[in-house]
C-alpha cells in the first residue's frame, strides 16, 4: 500500500462525491423506490461471525454497536438517488439492532458446527439498504461464556476488510464500556475522504500509466465464461447460493510447500489451477478471469469502513505452456503486472469496453476467483476480558445466501496456520446445484494433481 497522498478537502457545505465503486453500483439501481435489487437489494450483504469467549452483557454490546455506528459514517450513508444520478447522504447515528438467541444444550464437540448453522441463518436473511444503519449483530449463546457474534452489514457499506475493522472497534468500545483497559483504537478516517481522495488520484500521471497498461494488456480480450444450465432469457427466479470446501491436511500442506518453491502465493497456485481448468473446459487458451483486489492503495484508509473493491481482470495466455509449473509462472507474472496497475472498474473499462461482452450472454455468466482480503492475525485476539477469534472455515452449504448480483464467485481466505477455507457462489436461475458440485469436485482435483507433478504434461 502507498501512503498518503494529498486528500482535496470539499468546500463549505460540498457534498461527498461517490466513491467509483459506489458509482458502478449505481449503474445497478433498479431506479423504482421499494425495488430494489442486484447490489441494492435486500440480499447483496457480508456476513462474518467470531466466536466469543467470556462473560457478554448484552446491553453494553448493544451500546458499543451505536458507537461503532457512530465511528464509522459509511454505516449511516444513504445513496439518494436525484434527477438520474445518486449522492450519499450521511445521516445521524441511530440504533443498530441487537438480536440475542439461545443456542441450546450443545455438546462441545457440536458447538463449532450449531455456530455455522447460525451464520448460515442470519445470512439467509436481508438487509434493507434504505433502513439506516447498514449493520446489525445477533449473538448466539451456548452458555454464560462461550457465543457466537454474527455481524451482517450491507455490502456497499462494508467489505471483508470492514468487517475486521468493525468487529475489533465493537469488541474494543464494548471492553472501554466495561472499565477494561483497551489500546487506543487508531483515527476513523471516513469513507468519504477515500472518495475525494480517489478522485485526485485518478488525475495523477500514474493513473494515465496504468490506463495505457490495460488498453494494450486487454487488447482484443474477452472474460472467459461458464456456460449455463439455464439461459437468461429463460427469466427464472433468481437466488444465490453457497458450496463450501475446506483445502487442509496433505494437499493444503502441498499448496504451500508448492508455492513457496514457485516464489507465489497460495492464492496464484490455486488461480493458476482454476484456468487450467477453463482451459480444459472451453479450449481456450487465452484465459481472462476476473479477481476483486482489496482497493485500499492507501495506508490511510487501513482503518476505514466501506466497501472497497476493484474488479481486475487477469489475462494469461496459456499457448506454450507445457506442464502446471509453466502455467504457475505465467499466472505469477500477470498479477504482478495486474496488482501493479489496480485501477477502479470505472476507469479500466473505458480503455476495453468490448471486455464483459459475455455478461450479456444469454447462455455463460462470468466467474469471479478471489482472495479473501483480511487484516493480519494471529488467530485469537483479546478485548478486555473477552477473547474473539474469527469464523473462517465453514463446511455447510447452503441454497440462499448473500447475493452475487450476476455470475459466479469463488473466494479462498488462507489461515494463519495454512489451512485454506473457501467458498462457491452461484446464481441458482443459471446453475444446477450438481453441475457447480461437479465443477467443485473437478477443480479440487485437478489442484491436487496439479502440484503433485507440477511438471507433468499439462494436456495428458
Amino acid at each position: 500500500m502507498t501512503t498518503s497522498d494529498t486528500i482535496e478537502q470539499p468546500q463549505d457545505g460540498a457534498a461527498p462525491p461517490l466513491s467509483f465503486h459506489q458509482e458502478f453500483l449505481c449503474m445497478f439501481d433498479s431506479g423504482n423506490e421499494g425495488v430494489d435489487v442486484g447490489p441494492f437489494g435486500p440480499m447483496y450483504h457480508i456476513v462474518g461471525a467470531w466466536r466469543l469467549t467470556g462473560e457478554v452483557d448484552e446491553e453494553t454490546l448493544r451500546e458499543a454497536l451505536h458507537d461503532v455506528v457512530v465511528r464509522h459514517e459509511a454505516l449511516r450513508t444513504s445513496l439518494v438517488r436525484e434527477g438520474g444520478t445518486h449522492r450519499p447522504v450521511v445521516l445521524p447515528a441511530g440504533p443498530a439492532q441487537l438480536e440475542v438467541r439461545d443456542l441450546g444444550a450443545v455438546e462441545e464437540s457440536e458447538r463449532a458446527r450449531r455456530g455455522e448453522e447460525l451464520l448460515n441463518e442470519v445470512e439467509s436473511t436481508g438487509l434493507n439498504v434504505r433502513e439506516l444503519p447498514l449493520l446489525r449483530a445477533v449473538l448466539g449463546r451456548f452458555d454464560q461464556k462461550d457465543s457466537v457474534l454474527a455481524l451482517i452489514a450491507h455490502h456497499t457499506a462494508a467489505d471483508a476488510w470492514a468487517m475486521h475493522v468493525i468487529a475489533r472497534d465493537l469488541l474494543t468500545l464494548y471492553a472501554a464500556r466495561r472499565g477494561n483497559p483497551v489500546p487506543e483504537l487508531p483515527e476513523a478516517t471516513q469513507h468519504a475522504e477515500f472518495a475525494r481522495w480517489e478522485r485526485t488520484a485518478a488525475e495523477a500521471p500514474r493513473a494515465a500509466v496504468s490506463k495505457d497498461f490495460w488498453r494494450t494488456r486487454l487488447e482484443g480480450a474477452r472474460i472467459t465464461g461458464l456456460r449455463t444450465d439455464m439461459p437468461r432469457s429463460a427469466g427464472l427466479p433468481k437466488g444465490t447460493a453457497w458450496q463450501r470446501f475446506a483445502v487442509r491436511g496433505e494437499l493444503a500442506d502441498a499448496v504451500l510447500e508448492f508455492s513457496r518453491a514457485a516464489k507465489c502465493s497460495p492464492f496464484m497456485t490455486m488461480f493458476a489451477a482454476y484456468q487450467v481448468l477453463l482451459h480444459r473446459r472451453t479450449g481456450e487458451l487465452d484465459i481472462t478471469v476476473p479477481t476483486f483486489s482489496g482497493g485500499r492503495n492507501n495506508s490511510r484508509f487501513e482503518d476505514t469502513v466501506g466497501s472497497f473493491i476493484n474488479f481486475l481482470p487477469l489475462r494469461t495466455d496459456l499457448a506454450g505452456c507445457a506442464s502446471f509449473r509453466d502455467v504457475v509462472l505465467r499466472t505469477r507474472t500477470t498479477c504482478g503486472q495486474a496488482f501493479t496497475h489496480e485501477l477502479p472498474f470505472a476507469q479500466l473499462i473505458p480503455q476495453v469496453p468490448e471486455l464483459m461482452a459475455t455478461a450479456a450472454s444469454d447462455d455463460h455468466q462470468i466467474s469471479v476467483f478471489q482472495a479473501v482480503h483480511a487484516p493480519a492475525s494471529n488467530g485469537s485476539e483479546h478485548a478486555g476480558d473477552l477473547t474473539y477469534s474469527k469464523i473462517w472455515e465453514r463446511q455447510l452449504s447452503q441454497s440462499e445466501g448473500s447475493d452475487i448480483p450476476d455470475g459466479v464467485l469463488w473466494s479462498i481466505h488462507v489461515d494463519p496456520s495454512g489451512s485454506m477455507a473457501g467458498s462457491l457462489g452461484y446464481n441458482t436461475n443459471r446453475f444446477k446445484e450438481e453441475t457447480m458440485a461437479a465443477f467443485l469436485a473437478d477443480f479440487l482435483d485437478l489442484l491436487e494433481k496439479s502440484v503433485a507433478q507440477p511438471d507433468a504434461p499439462l494436456n495428458p
